[in-house]
């Protein structure tokens, strides 16, 4: 959880679907974000690069503000 210490609104990221049949570049995101396995939670700081990545697969994640 890099940058995590800092100051900023912390984002909870769970994966729902799995990456398979989808493209190399959502999965390679998938795994960007720490994601391996389904239900895996990660926390993030929210900022615009980890919200593109989010929108980018968010047919695969839930999201928690």
């Amino acid at each position: 959880m890099t940058g995590a210490k800092k100051k900023g609104k912390i984002v909870r990221i769970t994966l729902e679907r799995s990456g398979i049949g989808y493209s190399i570049r959502q999965k390679r995101t998938l795994r960007a974000l720490g994601l391996k396995r389904i239900n895996q939670t990660v926390e993030h700081v929210d900022g615009p690069v980890v919200r593109g990545m989010i929108a980018k697969v968010s047919h695969l994640v839930k999201v928690e503000e």
